[in-house]
């Protein structure tokens, strides 16, 4: 059985870059860029290099580059992204919860200068013969995180967004990069915009990529506000349930859900898959308790009943950013010991 993670890994001590899991407050990419100008891009390829090959050690079959060079996973794209001002802030709440200032939208959505994806793949791609997933955050996601001063329509900024968003998928795929995934956690927060037409922009996001490029949606529930909190609003899991049908009648192959953090109904939602894989949320990431092994595989082993077992892949609910490295690290060793097991 497969082993993948999600996105951001816990940054490496040797960068000195503030990323949204520590501030997520205030203009932090602003904080972002005083930062990055005070590292080298030698030092950032070490850092990258040295995440990838941590997630192998640890037993991941598909490393990400661990969103090392990013502030988040969201804002990093969008700085490629014309019509956006980072300059120009204004208040909001991401997930319609946690208050922000957020850059603004203030033209039309254009794709600005060359993609940074192809380098960032090709530096984390050099560190292991084990293919690389690299990560965009989709349309939904950054109407959610930004502020819309020029549409007034979601739609038709969705529809920008996905023609933009597809332009650096293009790019990566012509870099050599074979497994590429869009962040859509919007998708369980809304499922009815996604189901009239945030669906069909999150396929368009992959338009055109050759054969042989795996097309990975992941749509987690939501990041607390700092590990260990018990009190927050995650996303309705039953928005899986709404959505599971139309996703898995797209082009979309691989689609990544959260189940450690709180377990779905699999008899209820897995059955409703009957092409697409699932990269199965096994170990939380914003929980400081590790899972064992065996309660790891336990759940996997409930999945295949439902699932044929080259349908069914392991990860964690989402990017590993808020939890220590060795943290981090251990609950890895644990999900690959568990999967590994079914092989």
């Amino acid at each position: 059985m497969l082993t993948t993670t999600i996105g951001a890994f816990p940054k490496p001590a040797s960068i000195p870059l503030t990323d949204w899991f520590t501030k997520q407050h205030g203009n932090y990419t602003a904080t972002y860029l005083d930062e990055l100008a005070l590292t080298t891009d030698e030092a950032l390829d070490r850092a990258v290099r040295d995440v990838v090959m941590a997630q192998v050690d640890a037993g991941i079959d598909i490393p990400t580059d661990g969103e090392v060079r990013r502030e988040n996973y969201i804002h990093y794209l969008c700085r490629h992204l014309g019509g956006i001002d980072f300059e120009r802030l204004e208040p909001r709440l991401i997930r319609g919860i946690t208050p922000a200032m957020l850059p603004t939208i203030t033209g039309p959505i254009t794709v600005t200068g060359d993609s940074p994806l192809p380098r960032d793949f090709r530096v984390a791609q050099a560190a292991t013969d084990r293919p690389i997933k690299i990560t965009l955050p989709g349309p939904m996601t950054i109407i959610d995180s930004t502020v819309d001063c020029h549409y007034h329509d979601d739609h038709a900024l969705g529809a920008a967004l996905a023609a933009a968003i597809n332009q650096h998928v293009l790019a990566l795929a012509a870099a050599g990069c074979r497994h590429i995934q869009i962040d859509e956690p919007v998708l369980a927060r809304n499922p009815a915009v996604g189901l009239a037409y945030g669906i069909a922009q999150l396929e368009r996001c992959f338009d055109g990529l050759p054969a042989g490029v795996t097309r990975i949606a992941h749509a987690c529930c939501g990041y607390p506000n700092h590990l260990d909190q018990d009190d927050y609003e995650k996303a309705d899991r039953h928005a899986y349930l709404e959505l599971a049908e139309a996703l898995d009648t797209t082009t979309i192959e691989v689609l990544s859900l959260e189940d450690a953090h709180a377990n779905n109904d699999l008899a209820q939602l897995l059955p409703r898959f009957a092409s697409t894989t699932i990269a199965l949320g096994v170990i939380g990431v914003a929980r400081s308790r590790i899972e064992t092994v065996p309660e790891i595989a336990a759940r996997l082993e409930a999945a295949l009943v439902h699932l044929p077992p080259d349908r069914l892949m392991a990860a964690p609910d989402c990017g590993l950013g808020y939890l220590p490295r060795e943290l981090a690290l251990a609950k890895l060793r644990n999900l690959a010991e568990a999967a590994h097991a079914f092989s």
